[in-house]
């Protein structure tokens, strides 16, 4: 690939249009191409700003084809803007394979900062920010959402989640049994919009406000939760101790099961321990 190619990872606003950063104005303005994730909603954020420049479509999941053209057009020597609808691309959004395709291929990659949703809100929960992790959206269904939280039921670091609106209520309640109710969390919705909602609640109280007021279940949500307290930490070490004991005498289930009687914790994510110690070993 000629190394003239460079492809621009852009952000754009996750609401305000007042949050464009005159860098990614120049980048949009002056680019070759525009990959963009909706071509209709990306083009009126482009038209807002006067910006004429031709996209191509994007997408993680796109046809081969996509992605081709777009690798082809850097081998070429052309600049290409990647944007998603909203936000930083990559962070639960598009652009992954584009990257990783075009940097191993020769491609100069730029990336211009700006708005993410995940970072915006963080920085109005007033929780811990020295260490956290961005968890992304949970799964869709309910018993995989439920083992995900149990794995992360005693990180000691603040959490961040993305999750949809339909499934925000459950998600919230799911939190409050397997994290504690009283555990903090911060549910913020819309950010940066017209109706943008920062509620700073216990988990329980959370849910019972999602519940009450059905605006609470409309538009973008982001959950930044706390993390699990110093007790719970000291008890996991001691989780994996038994585990590691019980693992030398018994199949993997049967430890993982044994342990999680003896020390109260969890038999699934003692189980993916087990497989993860197995492993290492």
């Amino acid at each position: 690939m000629n190394k003239t190619g460079n492809l621009f990872v852009v952000a754009t606003p996750i609401g305000n249009l007042g949050d464009m950063v005159p860098r990614a104005l120049q980048v949009l303005q002056q680019a070759d191409w525009v990959a963009a994730e909706d071509t209709r909603h990306s083009g009126r954020l482009l038209a807002h700003f006067g910006i004429d420049t031709p996209m191509v479509p994007y997408h993680d999941h796109s046809d081969e084809r996509q992605l081709v053209r777009i690798l082809d057009l850097l081998e070429q020597g052309a600049s290409v803007a990647l944007i998603s609808d909203a936000g930083t691309p990559l962070i639960s959004d598009p652009g992954f394979r584009l990257v990783r395709e075009a940097r191993g291929r020769g491609a100069t990659i730029t990336p211009i900062p700006g708005p993410c949703a995940a970072i915006v809100a963080l920085c109005a929960a007033g929780l811990p920010s020295d260490r956290f992790a961005f968890e992304g959206f949970l799964p869709a269904k309910s018993q995989q959402r439920r083992t995900a939280l149990e794995a992360l039921a005693t990180a000691a670091h603040t959490l961040i989640f993305y999750e949809a609106p339909h499934r925000i209520l459950a998600t919230l309640q799911d939190m409050a049994e397997l994290f504690g109710a009283d555990r903090e969390a911060l549910l913020a919705r819309e950010l940066t919009k017209a109706h943008e909602t920062l509620i700073f609640a216990p988990l329980q109280e959370l849910v019972q406000r999602v519940r009450e007021d059905a605006n609470q279940q409309r538009g973008e949500i982001v959950l930044v939760v706390r993390g699990a307290p110093a007790q719970v930490a000291v008890d996991e070490a001691e989780q994996l101790r038994v585990l590691g004991l019980l693992m030398e005498e018994l199949p993997l289930k049967q430890a993982a099961a044994l342990a999680a009687r003896i020390t109260g914790g969890s038999k699934n994510v003692l189980y993916q321990q087990a497989l993860s110690l197995k492993e290492s070993r």
